[in-house]
């Protein structure tokens, strides 16, 4: 943050910090480089000595051990001379000062993140930053110096194949004619050289191809899911398991361009330097080769359209497998309590039956590519054999020059079988990338370059202003021109049948959903200038339906909120009434809950829900049944403690109990997307009483 502010960056904390792969809530070295982009400023990690840091690219990040907790830790490196360091402690970065280079060598761990700002252009008197490289080719173009290496090596190794032919051929021309064995020992001494060097070469070749998959894996793989958590939930999949299973496609890429195939690509133009070395033994030699790699090309080229619908194929059934399977799984209760298991594994048997034959036949046509490309090639080789003899007979060629020529066969043809293969796997990966591709183009929350207005702690105030919304593909309008104001501190409870857009009201305040028309201000800014990350942030929420993950419960009630302290965890356990059940269990806080909390009971989960929601103290509270499922008492003892925190703060309860309903001083009636009675609680609930409000029931 304090870089920022050198670097002139207006940018939260939410903004940075969110969706990040943090420890404990805290930033890594490995993702500082990710936080870093969000600011637009470039990063790199580098090992150093201290003496070593270019003084120019001040002020830096040095990684050193905190000296009072003996904890990983860093500082802001301001300036640096031969005796002293003026630096910036993580504690208070700003307040700088100076130390001794000998104490600070001793705390210093060696790694150092050089930080400058990107350059920024003006366009529609924004400041944006330089747009982002794609995805994918972005990240293999990252690795281009890998690739490199890789086209070096392969041109050597291809230069070496041409050794062996020549060595056979000299020796059977003229070592054994003229009883040379001190050339014989010189040519095997250079072909041992030779060979030697082949075998290096391509081991590099293997770990630099191994290298550069996993490094664009690891970033690929990251982008991928960051982009799926920061998708805008109008672009979200009806079909949760499908969605799953396109991403899980990623799977064939990255075999695909992991695979030592691909060097049959780098391998390919040599093909036309064997055949010119044939060519210049003796010209009719070439003739198979020509038509060999004609045969081969062709064929697999018109298998190219049935292997294209057959991958499109298999992707739709596996995804529709995946639903089959996420469905089951999630639901297996309700699957056993209404006896429909027959129903999954019907649906999951055919399509496993359909998937299995529509692989065999992938199979199938992938085979009859490779092996005959394989048969073609030996055909190819004994036709220059045949070829080779009547030659021989002749008198055009020797018996060394057919023996190389029948070697250079095989290496020329070899490029051309592999790519042969490489086209079998091409579509099911040219597939799953262009699934990948609609995925990764969907709008997101929170758009590289975009300016957000940090506000940092809101206050409260909230206005609706003519909001019209609609789901997607969903013509109707879910609300309709609604508008109302919520000043800071005042108690508010929405009312209304179901689906009069209770519900939906809150996921526009949460900027879930972005309103079809109208505006939703906070603090007088509109939602839409906010950062989603830093709104949520100042909104305690609990939805309609409580979703807890699979780990403890201390982990589940810091999930808003990584680091908070002990205090705040105990505080927030006492007012949501898990207090008596935490101190019942005998491992306490990190008794675990299970998958979606299934240890738990459904008035436990909601007390979870309380708890994690209040945990960060924020000024808007924002309830969905907050209470539905607890007892009387735990509802008797929340609505008490509740009575003592919803004080200065923002409240927006959806409830039909009682008790909540003496904490709100105002009623806000809605049916079928519009506000039909808003005014104060008594004036409403007696309007409502006596029917003068509709046909909504409180």
């Amino acid at each position: 943050m304090h870089l920022c502010q050198i670097h002139e960056r207006d940018i939260s904390q939410e903004s940075l910090l969110n969706g990040l792969p943090l420890e404990e809530g805290i930033l890594i070295p490995s993702v500082f480089e990710r936080a870093a982009k969000r600011a637009g400023l470039s990063s790199k990690i580098q090992t150093r000595r201290l003496a070593q840091i270019n003084p120019h690219l001040l002020p830096c990040v040095l990684i050193i051990k905190n000296p009072k907790t003996q904890e990983n830790d860093a500082c802001i490196l301001y300036e640096l001379n031969e005796q002293h360091a003026t630096v910036g402690f993580s504690d208070i970065p700003e307040s700088a000062q100076t130390i001794a280079l000998d104490e600070l060598n001793h705390q210093y761990q060696g790694q150092v993140i050089y930080v400058r700002p990107e350059f920024l252009y003006q366009t529609q008197a924004l400041k944006i930053a330089k747009p982002s490289l794609h995805w994918f080719w972005g990240v293999i173009q990252e690795n281009r110096g890998l690739y490199k290496d890789i086209l070096i090596a392969s041109i050597l190794i291809n230069l070496f194949a041409i050794a062996m032919p020549m060595f056979v051929m000299n020796v059977y021309d003229r070592v054994v004619p003229n009883h040379t064995t001190d050339t014989l020992w010189i040519l095997a001494a250079g072909i041992f050289l030779v060979i030697t060097t082949e075998m290096i070469l391509k081991l590099m070749r293997s770990w630099f191809v191994d290298l550069a998959a996993n490094r664009a894996d690891v970033k690929l793989s990251s982008s991928i899911m960051e982009r799926v958590l920061n998708m805008r939930l109008v672009h979200r999949p009806r079909s949760s398991g499908s969605f799953i299973s396109n991403v899980q496609s990623f799977e064939s890429i990255r075999s695909f361009i992991g695979s030592l195939t691909v060097t049959a690509l780098v391998d390919l133009p040599f093909v036309l330097l064997f055949t010119l070395i044939i060519a210049l033994i003796n010209p009719i030699l070439v003739i198979p080769i020509v038509i060999a790699i004609l045969v081969v090309i062709t064929y697999a080229l018109s298998a190219q359209q049935k292997m294209h619908e057959l991958s499109i194929d298999s992707m739709e059934a596996s995804a529709k497998r995946n639903d089959t399977l996420y469905e089951a799984v999630a639901n297996i209760e309700t699957l056993k309590g209404f006896n429909a298991e027959s129903r999954a594994q019907s649906r999951w048997e055919k399509a496993t039956l359909f998937i299995t034959r529509n692989a065999a036949k992938m199979r199938f046509l992938s085979a009859s590519i490779s092996n005959g490309a394989t048969w073609v090639q030996q055909m190819a080789s004994v036709s220059v054999i045949v070829l080779g003899v009547y030659l021989i007979i002749e008198g055009e060629i020797s018996q060394g020059a057919l023996i190389a020529a029948y070697l250079l066969t095989s290496r020329a043809m070899g490029p051309i079988s592999q790519t042969a293969g490489l086209l079998a796997q091409y579509h099911y990966a040219a597939t799953s990338y262009q699934a990948l591709e609609e995925i990764m183009q969907r709008d997101v929350e929170r758009p590289q370059g975009k300016s957000w207005v940090h506000q940092g702690q809101l206050k409260g105030d909230i206005e609706f202003r003519n909001v019209d919304f609609s789901y997607p593909n969903d013509d109707r309008l879910a609300l309709s021109k609604i508008s109302f104001k919520i000043r800071q501190g005042e108690r508010v409870a929405i009312l209304g049948r179901n689906g009069s857009g209770k519900t939906t009201l809150e996921k526009l305040l949460l900027s879930l959903f972005e309103p079809s028309g109208g505006s939703i201000l906070l603090d007088g800014i509109d939602i839409r200038q906010i950062d989603p990350a830093e709104l949520r942030r100042n909104i305690g929420y609990i939805p309609q339906d409580i979703v807890l993950f699979n780990g403890t419960l201390k982990e589940n009630l810091m999930f808003s909120a990584p680091l908070a302290s002990d205090e705040q965890i105990v505080n927030a356990s006492h007012i949501s009434g898990l207090a008596p059940i935490i101190n019942a269990h005998p491992e306490g806080f990190n008794m675990q809950v299970g998958e979606r909390g299934q240890s738990l009971s459904g008035g436990q989960k909601q007390s979870v829900a309380l708890a994690r929601a209040i945990i960060n103290d924020p000024p808007i509270l924002l309830f969905d049944e907050p209470t539905g499922s607890l007892d009387f008492s735990a509802e008797a003892t929340f609505s008490k403690n509740l009575q003592t925190i919803v004080t200065g703060k923002t409240l927006i309860t959806i409830t039909h109990r009682t008790s909540l309903l003496n904490l709100v001083e105002r009623i806000i009636v809605l049916d079928k997307g519009r506000v039909i009675a808003d005014g104060p609680k008594d004036q409403v609930l007696e309007a409502l009483r006596q029917g003068q409000v509709g046909r909504t029931q409180a």
